[in-house]
């Protein structure tokens, strides 16, 4: 069977697909929308390449493996463990390359096979859209004293791609709130721990009683499986970088399909 028929195929078989919010990642002249992919079962969605540029572009897509450390960072992955090799092999899209016109979308299709007997938990690769330099015409060579480099920078822009299987679960805790610094700038360190067989995203918020919005916020904040605990340093609003300090409430709000729940919240003092 052609991957094209297994493609059809997996997107025409009755699935829930867990919406994210509608958001853009982007760089060089690529926007891909939306940035994070959450599947329940085998039913696929569609992923929009938007070349904002205005030069033809050649994009190459391919699944990647990325784990993420306690800070946040997500590292490439040298030697990939058994679920790791499951979670890579589920993921069919189409097409694997794509030529977009000047300020013109283009749609990949995307959807996940589960391997029969494979146990419930949640299995995350990533998608990679990585550019392809345009052909260069052939120039005379040129006499240079001592050694020549020409660096030729390659873009790319990656999403995860969750698959969940199963009715998973997941809870968070809020400790070690404190004042801390980003940068040379006052912000709000802690940390986030997360328990269950899935992963969470979401947003920080910092309260500060009478003040209506937050004076510390990041958002598309996530804690994969592979990690039990994140530290976070969240930049305080400079509006309220010398007034921080006393009693807040700190949250951990999870986006969903039907709107934002909050996962957790703590209150303490700021010192």
């Amino acid at each position: 069977m052609t991957f094209a028929r297994r493609l059809l195929l997996a997107l025409a078989l009755p699935l829930a697909l867990v919406a994210t919010p509608r958001a853009e990642a982007g760089v060089g002249d690529l926007l891909v929308a939306p940035t994070r992919i959450v599947l329940n079962g085998s039913r696929g969605t569609e992923i929009v390449l938007s070349n904002i540029g205005d030069d033809v572009a050649t994009y190459r897509i391919s699944v990647e493996l990325r784990r993420m450390t306690g800070n946040g960072s997500l590292d490439d992955v040298a030697v990939a463990n058994e679920r790791e090799k499951i979670a890579q092999g589920m993921i069919l899209y189409a097409p694997r390359r794509v030529t977009i016109a000047p300020n013109q979308p283009q749609t990949i299709r995307i959807a996940a096979r589960a391997p029969a007997g494979l146990a419930d938990g949640e299995y995350r690769a990533h998608l990679l859209f990585r550019a392809v330099p345009p052909p260069r015409p052939v120039a005379p060579p040129t006499q240079v004293k001592g050694v020549s480099f020409e660096l030729i920078p390659i873009y790319g822009v990656t999403i995860p791609v969750v698959v969940r299987l199963g009715n998973l679960q997941a809870k968070v805790a809020i400790a070690n709130v404190a004042l801390a610094s980003a940068n040379g700038k006052p912000a709000v360190a802690l940390d986030l721990t997360r328990a269950g067989d899935r992963s969470v995203f979401g947003d920080v918020r910092v309260f500060k009683a009478g003040i209506k919005d937050p004076i510390a916020i990041q958002r598309g904040v996530a804690i994969y499986t592979e990690i039990e605990t994140r530290h976070m340093v969240v930049p305080l609003n400079p509006a309220f970088a010398t007034s921080a300090a006393g009693p807040v409430t700190v949250e951990f709000v999870e986006s969903t399909d039907s709107g934002p729940v909050s996962l957790a919240e703590t209150k303490t003092v700021l010192r």
